[in-house]
């Protein structure tokens, strides 16, 4: 079914982001990555009292492939 759009601003994409308006077939990912981040991480906001007495991120990832970029076209 045809989608009817009213008025859309987007101020910033990120560099691997998708903006979907509308219809569509098929969106895929043209890159991935992986992350590690041990306790405390990503906290945002005012006046944070963190607090780790001993942390440890594991790192030790045994597949070789987590999201496979095949046929990503």
């Amino acid at each position: 079914m045809p989608a009817i759009v009213g008025i859309v601003q987007v101020i910033n994409v990120g560099s691997s982001g998708v903006v979907h308006i509308g219809d569509v077939f098929k969106i895929n990912p043209y890159s991935t990555s992986k992350t590690f981040a041990g306790a405390g991480s990503f906290n945002t906001g005012e006046s944070i009292s963190l607090y780790n007495a001993y942390s440890t991120t594991n790192t030790n990832d045994t597949d070789g492939v987590d999201q496979p970029m095949v046929l990503n076209l």
